[in-house]
């Protein structure tokens, strides 16, 4: 429990953050299965800007790495480039 107002405060805006890093990052995670599940090229080529921008607003608001980022970025592309 917290000890002080500023603490009570700082509690409950940590709280509304960690829910909204969640509901953004779980969002993405979603976005990124249903891509790497995509057999046809095409879809995936017309999906995967939308997936990245996804990806690089996480790294920008610190949810995760920007290295992270970039790795589930080129492992999406090598994926991409795989298909037939």
């Amino acid at each position: 429990m917290a000890n002080t107002k500023s603490a009570a405060r700082a509690a409950r805006q940590s709280e509304r953050h960690r829910l909204h890093n969640k509901y953004y990052a779980k969002t993405t995670r979603n976005a990124i299965r249903d891509l790497r599940n995509t057999t046809d090229k095409a879809a995936a080529q017309e999906s995967a800007p939308k997936v990245y921008a996804m990806i690089d607003k996480l790294a920008k608001i610190g949810v995760i790495h920007k290295n992270k980022a970039a790795n589930l970025k080129s492992g999406l592309q090598v994926y991409i480039n795989k298909l037939a």
